[in-house]
């Protein structure tokens, strides 16, 4: 079963998520701060991570270093409220392969968790 990681300082966008995958057979880990998700990314080694830029905090680009340090081949999928150019820049530059904006539309959701997974959900 492939192991997905939710960060997001907002609890209702986290269960939320983690509902929608696991009635898609995913095992979903959530995480509400950078460092109980690094925490988590070290003792379950998600395949992905979905991580929110913008949190109280460690934001999720100091988080993404960290778990960057952890394993380099976690696919980590950065979640932005407001398209920012520069963040995004500096979170492609430090690994993350994919972006998506809230609020969250759950067919684009599924799409880009799939194509980045490569499996059919």
């Amino acid at each position: 079963m492939q192991k997905i990681l939710v960060v997001d300082d907002e609890h209702e966008i986290c269960d939320f998520v983690q509902a929608f995958f696991k009635e898609r057979g995913f095992h979903v880990f959530t995480a509400l701060n950078g460092d109980e998700a690094i925490s988590i990314a070290k003792k379950e080694k998600p395949e992905l991570v979905l991580l929110d830029i913008k949190m109280k905090g460690m934001d999720g680009l100091a988080v993404l270093k960290h778990i960057r340090e952890l394993d380099k081949f976690i696919k980590i999928i950065m979640v932005t409220a407001l398209e920012d150019q520069d963040k995004m820049h500096e979170a492609y530059k430090l690994g993350a392969i994919d972006y998506i904006t809230k609020p969250l539309i759950l067919d684009y959701l599924e799409e880009t968790v799939g194509r980045n997974l490569k499996v059919a959900l």
